[in-house]
């Protein structure tokens, strides 16, 4: 009798499955699995209420033709992009990056002062970060206060410009990330580059958009991809102290997601908008991952 053993090489070459057995366990279960979940309640008339909850029905395409048809959709997508825009892409991006650009070899004492200070927004909880920026820009706030001191008109800010309050309340939440990821790029940066530069009569203007700007361009990137997910999912700071008003004037996809899936008890109808939300997300990875390679 001729007993068959497995080579020790080919033992070696699926030993590594082993090791990541358990990550796509986790990955399967908790990603994978509610993703596709998602998608099939997606095609049904899944709900909390009414006659659609006693029976799950697949109803095809009508969820996503009600949602394309529906014009609240398209001024949350327009609201989700400005949101974006303003507070992630321009707002964290420009402000963390001066923040870190002015702290840039500053002595070690200034730099923990200045950055405890910016890390105090970034570690407080979403809701309480809300509710702080709802007394600062509320009716009798901090802000109104200020300008009746000085004897300027107040303004109701979260009905005048309620986008413009829910963006910089993100601005000062988020920011500390972005100064975090900027200091560390500009700290990477070669002293001797840039002294040489300044030896052979370059500006400092010239430094940064020359120099230090093309060498971080990498980070920069992959900062505002991130900023750009994490502000993508953002609900909890707009309903807390909006709650996607006045009107659906701060309505984003998030929010309107809940208010068809929790409030109006349609999860089917909730979860088509969650796809799109993810769409979103996706082409937006796509569009950073590809600025990476080139």
């Amino acid at each position: 009798m001729s007993s068959t053993a497995i080579p020790v090489t080919s033992r070696k070459t699926y030993t590594w499955l082993y090791f990541l057995f358990p990550s796509l366990a986790v990955m399967l279960v908790f990603f994978i699995y509610p993703i596709l979940l998602t998608f099939f309640y997606s095609f049904t008339n899944l709900a909390l209420t009414g006659e659609s909850a006693k029976q799950l029905k697949f109803v095809g395409f009508d969820n996503y033709v009600r949602m394309f048809a529906d014009p609240t959709v398209r001024i949350s997508i327009w609201n989700t992009l400005i949101f974006l825009i303003g507070s992630a892409v321009i707002g964290q991006q420009v402000l963390g990056f001066l923040i870190a650009i002015l702290m840039k070899r500053k002595n070690k004492t200034f730099r923990r002062v200045i950055g405890t200070v910016v890390l105090a927004g970034w570690v407080t909880p979403e809701i309480v970060c809300a509710l702080c920026l709802y007394s600062y820009f509320g009716d009798e706030g901090t802000l109104n206060a200020i300008l009746s001191t000085l004897g300027i008109p107040t303004v109701t800010w979260l009905y005048t410009v309620p986008m413009l309050t829910i963006i910089l309340a993100n601005v000062w939440h988020g920011t500390a990330f972005s100064m975090l990821v900027f200091q560390a790029a500009l700290d990477d940066v070669p002293k001797e580059i840039e002294e040489a530069a300044l030896v052979d009569g370059a500006s400092r203007w010239k430094i940064l958009t020359s120099i230090i700007l093309p060498y971080i361009k990498g980070t920069i990137t992959t900062n505002a991809m991130l900023v750009t997910l994490q502000t993508l999912g953002v609900f909890g700071l707009i309903y807390a102290m909006t709650g996607g008003g006045p009107g659906t004037a701060t309505t984003t996809l998030p929010i309107f997601m809940y208010n068809q899936a929790f409030i109006n008890y349609q999860l089917g109808y909730g979860t088509a908008i969650s796809l799109l939300l993810l769409l979103l997300g996706i082409v937006l990875s796509l569009f950073y991952i590809r600025t990476l390679k080139e």
